[in-house]
């Protein structure tokens, strides 16, 4: 669970972006840490805006197409694992602000095995500025 350990639990990789809340010492040669857990899941929402609003994603299978690519992961079953947790077709148009909680609850417990933080955790990431 290097995600939860990297307190990125979208297991965002490194791209020269420099993330709001990224921890000072970065020893994970891979993937992003943050300094608390509310920082990983507000870089996640950030991406979910981007991709929204920028690239006009607004299906689960282009979100995670997006943001787990094909050639380097399982899609499919991310997309299908994602599509249930949100009760919804891959292909469905779906509101991804009003559905952000939902998407990223269902992304850290993909890329994680578990979603191990409460509501009030996601919630503060998700709507932090």
């Amino acid at each position: 669970m290097r995600g939860i350990r990297n307190n990125n639990p979208g297991n965002i990789r490194h791209s020269g972006n420099r993330w709001q809340g990224m921890s000072a010492q970065q020893t994970d040669a891979a993937f992003v840490q943050f300094i608390s857990p509310e920082y990983g899941i507000r870089a996640l929402s950030k991406l979910l805006d981007t991709y929204s609003k920028t690239y006009g994603l607004n299906t689960v299978r282009g979100i995670i197409h997006k943001y787990a690519p094909p050639v380097e992961n399982n899609s499919g079953a991310y997309v299908e694992a994602v599509s249930s947790a949100l009760g919804v077709l891959p292909d469905a148009k779906i509101d991804v602000q009003a559905r952000k909680a939902d998407l990223v609850q269902a992304i850290i417990k993909h890329e994680n095995g578990i979603q191990p933080y409460a509501l009030a955790v996601i919630d503060t990431g998700v709507t932090m500025v």
